[in-house]
């Protein structure tokens, strides 16, 4: 059977694999969501294969992207992750974890939970996009311009508009899989 993709996933068993069980399906739970927080925060200016090649050095990195304890992380578990070779060593973006983990659980103080918050942003449903091709699709949109600006007023680091667009993607704030794709359809 020839199933059709969005052609971005190209032929990698990881890629595909992603692509077809998780870009794009709306995430509810507070902890997946910061998990894609940090994980597109990593991701920016480098390949999401790159990232997901290194997830599970992520995940064990970070104790299993778990907010709570990264909200915590001192100077000590700051220079351990400095000089852990499985994940991406940007003193910048690991900064931007740890602070964004402390302003995530800001947010879910004031709103109930994270999950609350960003999706009202879409007002609890999902964007649907029709695109026919990759070109179509934006890298950012007036959307992802609001969120980013009041992510930054409450504190958070490393969430311009790129970021976040690739989020709302991850998450399923937007399904951004082209017609002919068969998680269109499905999603």
């Amino acid at each position: 059977m020839n199933i059709k993709r969005c052609n971005w996933c190209g032929t990698d068993p990881l890629y595909i694999d992603y692509h077809d069980n998780e870009w794009g399906v709306p995430v509810y739970d507070d902890n997946k969501l910061f998990e894609f927080l940090v994980l597109e925060t990593f991701q920016a200016g480098l390949s999401w294969i790159t990232i997901l090649k290194k997830r599970e050095n992520f995940r064990t990195a970070f104790n299993q992207f778990d907010y709570r304890k990264i909200a915590n992380y001192d100077d000590k578990k700051y220079h351990e992750l400095l000089t852990n070779k499985g994940i991406i060593r940007n003193k910048l973006k690991i900064k931007a974890t740890i602070n964004n983990a402390q302003q995530f659980i800001n947010i879910q103080k004031e709103f109930g939970s994270f999950s609350t918050y960003i999706w009202h942003f879409v007002e609890n449903v999902p964007i649907k996009n029709y695109f026919d091709n990759l070109s179509q699709i934006p890298t950012k949109t007036t959307l992802s311009d609001i969120i980013s600006k009041d992510l930054k007023k409450r504190g958070f680091k490393f969430v311009g508009s790129t970021v976040i667009y690739a989020f709302m993607q991850a998450v399923g704030l937007v399904n951004d899989h082209v017609k002919s794709c068969f998680r269109h359809k499905t999603q």
